[in-house]
């Protein structure tokens, strides 16, 4: 006899697991598949505490805003002037980081160039050495001095214009680059005395020093190679931002720049660029703690990278102390890479605009993150750094507007006082009150 259901309630529709969720169990499946982790390229695409969980606190009664048209708000820094005889002057607070010819194109280093020094800021080489592009178009030049060494040659440490020396990057904290065979092209294998066409893992740390009194050593032997004109940054993944920034400066750098886990990377392993490292936002507040604890805040300048997206973030990291602000991933994208125009290409590759998982590769159908001629072909490099000082010049006068609302006359003048968070978690980070109380957690008590 069959089952009577007219009468049955209707079945709870099945649920998915919230631990093992389609692309977990994805994931599964490719490595049993395949038994070797997977590698992609750009940053964090977990939900961390961000910049989005703060906000300004602008002027009315309290305080005392500024006319946008009438009054001045100031935009300048000045990076490195703690011991070098020629520190970097910007116009701006927002910088182009490294990200190296051999992860990206040719034309698209001459169109970071192109676009940073139209607006009077600096971009930085990346890995992999100093390409002609890219020093003849930049005003201002930082060249990484990385682990790997690839391309490193004392004159292009003296033609650059700053040296970053690398320790660690915010996607891979404690973990070097990739770089897959098929970006290694002829002119990449010569810069970095490669073989073509195979894979390349970059070192996880210096071969000739390993602690921070060998790092003082290093500093002052790049330091006598450039006759002491050149600032010395020093780069870390924030991972302990307090420690790391103390001993950069104790080793004698002239700029920290500290990168936490939402920047990007042209390719490393998904499980370092998710599970690794702190949040930007958790990073700012312990490296000032470190150069206000050696009475070193200002005198070294801190530059913060990792997920900047807007003139409000810009602003935000500059309150919370920092001098200066990197971006890299939003810069590649004001060229015109992961542009939805390119959807059907994208789409042949297994992937899709916006989501970053092709720039290891090398066939971006936008010509930016290649090494293949024909594709490298489809990108203008006049037409892409106008395109990236556009947005540059966007961001400056967001963090002018914030600024001046918050009866700021100059954006270094920004401060935690000025800002609230809307999660517990921002506030604590951050350290300033959550929004409608004066309870910073950890701080204060309710």
């Amino acid at each position: 006899m069959a089952e009577d259901t007219k009468n049955q309630p209707p079945r709870t529709p099945p649920i998915q697991s919230a631990t093992f969720t389609n692309a977990v169990n994805a994931e599964i499946r490719r490595a049993a598949a395949t038994g070797i982790y997977d590698i992609r390229g750009g940053g964090a695409k977990r939900a961390v505490p961000h910049f989005d969980d703060l906000l300004f606190l602008g002027a009315s009664i309290s305080r005392y805003p500024l006319e946008g048209y009438r009054e001045r708000c100031g935009t300048d820094v000045v990076l490195g002037g703690r011991f070098a005889k020629k520190p970097v002057k910007l116009d701006i607070p927002v910088t182009i980081a490294g990200m190296s010819f051999g992860a990206l194109s040719g034309p698209a280093k001459e169109a970071l160039g192109r676009g940073a020094s139209a607006v009077g800021t600096s971009t930085t080489t990346g890995d992999g050495g100093m390409t002609e592009e890219e020093r003849g178009h930049s005003k201002t030049l930082v060249y990484q001095y990385l682990p790997s060494r690839y391309g490193m040659n004392p004159d292009d440490l003296r033609r650059a214009d700053a040296i970053e020396v690398v320790v660690g990057q915010g996607a891979k904290p404690g973990g070097g680059g990739m770089l897959l065979g098929q970006k290694i092209s002829d002119r990449v294998a010569e810069m970095r005395d490669l073989p073509q066409g195979v894979d390349q893992r970059s070192a996880c740390r210096h071969p000739d020093w390993t602690g921070p009194d060998d790092l003082e050593i290093k500093i002052l032997e790049l330091r006598e190679i450039t006759g002491w004109e050149k600032p010395i940054y020093v780069k870390v993944g924030g991972a302990r931002p307090y420690y790391d920034t103390a001993l950069a400066a104790k080793a004698g750098a002239d700029v920290v720049v500290l990168d936490g886990m939402q920047g990007g990377t042209a390719a490393t392993q998904d499980v370092f660029i998710e599970h690794v490292g702190l949040p930007t936002l958790a990073c700012i507040r312990p490296a000032v703690d470190a150069l206000q604890d050696m009475r070193l805040h200002r005198k070294v300048q801190l530059v913060v990278s990792g997920g900047i997206r807007n003139g409000a973030d810009v602003a935000k990291a500059l309150a919370l102390g920092a001098d200066a602000v990197s971006i890299g991933t939003a810069a590649l994208i004001a060229l015109g890479d992961n542009d939805p125009r390119w959807e059907e290409e994208y789409r042949k590759l297994g992937t899709t605009a916006g989501a970053y998982d092709d720039w290891h590769e090398g066939r971006d159908p936008a010509g930016i993150t290649t090494q293949d001629p024909e594709l490298a072909a489809r990108f203008d490099p006049e037409l892409g750094g106008r395109r990236l000082a556009n947005y540059l010049r966007v961001l400056t006068l967001e963090a002018q507007t914030i600024a001046r609302a918050c009866g700021k006359s100059h954006v270094r003048n920004l401060e935690p006082e000025d800002l609230c968070a809307l999660t517990v978690e921002a506030a604590a980070m951050a350290r300033v009150p959550l929004a409608g109380t004066s309870w910073v957690p950890g701080q204060t008590m309710l």
